[in-house]
C-alpha cells in the first residue's frame, strides 16, 4: 500500500471517549472526529463501576459515524478489565479504579512479596489501584470464582467487535503481572501472590491482529466487510508517547489529562530500589522502548473542581487564575488525599491550611493553586526522572488534552526551565491510527512515525520565563510538610 489509507481509532479516556478518523499517506496525516461521548462511571450498592455497555454503544456509534476505513484500533485508561464466564458472557460491570475496595491490599500483598522484591522484578510503581492489587481484593468474590477470561479494557472492546481475545502488552505491561526486561509475564511474581495467569489471554504486540469485525457489528454499523481489527498501544499513554513529535532521545515527555504523566522513553528499564522510592513506573512502549515516568494525578483536581462549581466556564476561571500571584499556595499533585472524587475544592483548602500556605478561597485562586502544583509535579518528575536514568533532556513535549491550556504549558516551562513543545491534542489517537498504517506499511519506524507528526500537525511552542529559584523554593515548601 502507498497511497493515502483510512483508519478508526477508537480512544477511550476515563471522562470521554472518542471515535477518530485518521487519513495516512506517505507524507500526509490527517485527523477528524467521528464521535465523542461521555464516560460516566456509575455508583451501585457495591461500589464504583464502568458503564462499559454505555461505552460499548458509543464504539459503535462512532463507527458508524466513521464510515468505511481500513482498520480499526482501540486504545483506553489503564489497569481495569472485565470478567468472563465459560460462555464468553461479562460478569458485572468492571469495577472502576478509584473504587475503594483496594485500600490497604498492597500491604497485605507485601507480606508476602516486599515492595522492593516486587519493584526489582516488575518496575512498576506502587499505585492501590494497579491490576496485581484488584485481583487480590477481588478473588474472595463470586464473581471472581466463576471468571474463566480476563480482559482489559480495550482487549474487552476488542472481543466484542471480534469475537477473538488476546492481551495487548503495552496495558498489560500496567498490572504489575509483567516483566519489563522480558516484556512477558512475570510468573513468579504471580505464584507468589496467588495470581493463575490462565485467565489472561495471549499475548499481543503493536501491530499484530486482533481479528475483523463480526457480520453483526458490520450489519450495526452499516460497513462493508471485511474490517481488520489491529492491536495498537492499546494504554492510551503508550499511543500518546508514540505521537510525540521528538526530534532525537534528549527528550522529556508530559502527556496530559485526567491524569499527567510525565517522564521518558528509554531502552531498559530502571529498576533500582532509589527509583521505587521516587515512585517511577517502567511500562512497556513501542518497538521496544519502556515509558520511564511518575503518574501524576493531573487535570483531575480541576475537572472535580469546575464538576463542584457546577461546570462554570473554563475560559473565565484560566483568566482568574492567570490573575493569581503565582505560586502563593501550592499542593503535591500526586498525592492520594487527591485520588477519590468529591469535595475537591475543600480537599485542596485544607491541604492548603494543614500546610501553613495562604488558603486559597475563590475559584480563581483554587485553579491557580492546581495549575501551579501541577507545574510544580511536572517540573519534580522530570528532574527526577533525569537524574535516576542518567538521561539528560534540553525539551519537553506536552501532548494532549492539557496543551489547550495554554497557562499550564508556559507554567510547565517555567517550573522545568526548559522549552515546551504542546501538541499534538489528540496524541493517543494519532499513535493508535499511525500503528495501524505502520501495519499496512504507509509508515516506518518510530522515528518515521514522529518525523510525519512533526511535519503535519500544529505545534505552539512556549520559552521558559524568570528562572526556576522561585519553583525550587515551593518544592522546597513542599518538601517540609
Amino acid at each position: 500500500m502507498t497511497g493515502p489509507r483510512s483508519y478508526s481509532a477508537v480512544d477511550l479516556g476515563a471522562s470521554s471517549g472518542r471515535v477518530m478518523v485518521g487519513r495516512v499517506g506517505p507524507d500526509s496525516l490527517e485527523l477528524a472526529e467521528a464521535h465523542r461521548f461521555a464516560n460516566r462511571p456509575v455508583r451501585v450498592p457495591e461500589g464504583l463501576r464502568w458503564d462499559v455497555l454505555a461505552l460499548y454503544a458509543g464504539v459503535l456509534e462512532g463507527l458508524r459515524a466513521a464510515g468505511q476505513v481500513d482498520s480499526v484500533g482501540l486504545d483506553s485508561w489503564a489497569v481495569d478489565y472485565g470478567l468472563l464466564d465459560a460462555d464468553g458472557a461479562l460478569l458485572g460491570n468492571p469495577v472502576h479504579y478509584r473504587d475503594a475496595r483496594t485500600e490497604g491490599i498492597a500491604e497485605k500483598v507485601w507480606a508476602t512479596l516486599p515492595a522492593a522484591e516486587l519493584y526489582a522484578r516488575t518496575g512498576l510503581q506502587h499505585a492501590p489501584f494497579n491490576t496485581l492489587y484488584q485481583l487480590v481484593a477481588a478473588r474472595s468474590s463470586a464473581q471472581f470464582a466463576r471468571a474463566e477470561r480476563l480482559l482489559l479494557i480495550p482487549d474487552l472492546l476488542s472481543y466484542w467487535l471480534t469475537g477473538e481475545q488476546g492481551t495487548e502488552l503495552t496495558n498489560a505491561s500496567t498490572t504489575q503481572l509483567i516483566d519489563p526486561r522480558t516484556r512477558d509475564w512475570s510468573y513468579e511474581v504471580a505464584d507468589r501472590v496467588g495470581i493463575d495467569l490462565g485467565l489472561f489471554a495471549p499475548l499481543r504486540r503493536p501491530g499484530d491482529k486482533a481479528g475483523e469485525l463480526r457480520p453483526e457489528v458490520l450489519e450495526e454499523t452499516g460497513l462493508a466487510g471485511p474490517v481488520p481489527v489491529t492491536a495498537v498501544g492499546s494504554h492510551d499513554t503508550a499511543s500518546a508517547v508514540a505521537a510525540v513529535p521528538a526530534v532525537g532521545e534528549r527528550f522529556a515527555y508530559i502527556c496530559t489529562g485526567t491524569w499527567s504523566l510525565a517522564g521518558l522513553e528509554l531502552a531498559a528499564p530502571v529498576l533500582t530500589e532509589e527509583s521505587r522510592a521516587a515512585n517511577f513506573t517502567n511500562e512497556l512502549g513501542l518497538d521496544g522502548t519502556v515509558r520511564y515516568l511518575r503518574n501524576i494525578m493531573g487535570l483531575w483536581l480541576l475537572q472535580e473542581s469546575v464538576r463542584a462549581w457546577g461546570d462554570p466556564d473554563l475560559g473565565g476561571l484560566l483568566r482568574e487564575a492567570a490573575g493569581v500571584p503565582a505560586l502563593r499556595s501550592v499542593v503535591d499533585a500526586g498525592d492520594a488525599e487527591f485520588l477519590a472524587p468529591g469535595r475537591m475544592p475543600e480537599r485542596i483548602a485544607e491541604a492548603c491550611r494543614a500546610s501553613g500556605q495562604p488558603v486559597p478561597r475563590t475559584p480563581g485562586e483554587i485553579t491557580r493553586c492546581v495549575l501551579d502544583s501541577l507545574a510544580l509535579a511536572h517540573r519534580r518528575a522530570v528532574t527526577d526522572a533525569q537524574r535516576l536514568a542518567d538521561h539528560p533532556v534540553d525539551t519537553v513535549y506536552v501532548v494532549g488534552g492539557g496543551t489547550r491550556n495554554a497557562l499550564l504549558c508556559q507554567l510547565t516551562a517555567d517550573a522545568c526551565g526548559l522549552p515546551v513543545v504542546a501538541g499534538p491534542t489528540e496524541a493517543a489517537a494519532l499513535g493508535n491510527v499511525l500503528v495501524q498504517a505502520r501495519a499496512h506499511g504507509l509508515v516506518g519506524d518510530l522515528a518515521g512515525i514522529r518525523r510525519l507528526v512533526t511535519r503535519t500537525q500544529p505545534l505552539t511552542r512556549y520559552a521558559p520565563r524568570g528562572g526556576t529559584a522561585r519553583w525550587a523554593a515551593a518544592e522546597a515548601r513542599l518538601a517540609t510538610r
